[in-house]
């Protein structure tokens, strides 16, 4: 494997008053300049996806809103992270809390969806629903109903020699139990995933 370091990334703050600061990453000093771009592009159109869903059409009644962001992972050519938006309304009966996922593939200079982990026509929503099955049952998870399969679209990132699948507060478990997440070793997905892409750099013993 070729000697790749992690990317330069610094934190951004926008601030809308004492209780009202969103924090989020970008990238800096890349060779490839346009990339660093888009990828700072994606990252701060992201972010305001967040504050629009939870803010609504009545920005007049937040109280708070903190936003954070974690890096997953920075090595290999992938950058995973997540974005997270805590949002509290006046009178409401708790905050709510949101967290979207990106994950980019430097080799291949795009932002990555589920699909573009695995190899063209593997059943990997199955596999992945499968191994989630699996985990719901051995950590005793309470589910507002039964799982169905994990759709093209799901939330996910990179960490390390994991993937980790996710789901939204209320998706599939009630409010107390948080975020419902699923890290799933990137061998036992080995004969599914892309030897080329992320999972398959993350899976190399070096």
């Amino acid at each position: 494997m070729p000697i790749s370091f992690p990317l330069s990334i610094r934190t951004e703050k926008i601030s809308g008053g004492k209780d009202k600061n969103i924090y989020y990453p970008q990238v800096f000093k890349m060779k490839n300049v346009q990339l660093e771009q888009n990828i700072n592009q994606k990252i701060v159109h992201q972010t305001q996806l967040l504050v629009n869903e939870l803010v609504g059409g009545d920005p007049s009644s937040v109280v708070e809103i903190i936003g954070s962001y974690e890096i997953k992972n920075n090595q290999r050519e992938v950058l995973s992270l997540s974005l997270s938006n805590y949002t509290y309304h006046y009178h409401a009966a708790h905050g709510m809390t949101i967290i979207k996922s990106l994950t980019f593939d430097l080799n291949e200079g795009k932002l990555c969806t589920l699909k573009d982990l695995f190899k063209p026509g593997s059943n990997y929503a199955k596999r992945l629903t499968d191994l989630i099955e699996k985990q719901i049952k051995q950590r005793d998870i309470e589910l507002l109903n039964p799982l169905t399969e994990i759709k093209p679209n799901q939330d996910f990132y990179i960490a390390d020699k994991a993937l980790v699948i996710y789901f939204q507060l209320y998706e599939i478990t009630p409010y107390v139990f948080g975020f419902p997440m699923f890290p799933i070793s990137v061998y036992d997905l080995q004969d599914i995933i892309d030897e080329n892409g992320p999972l398959g750099r993350m899976a190399e013993n070096n």
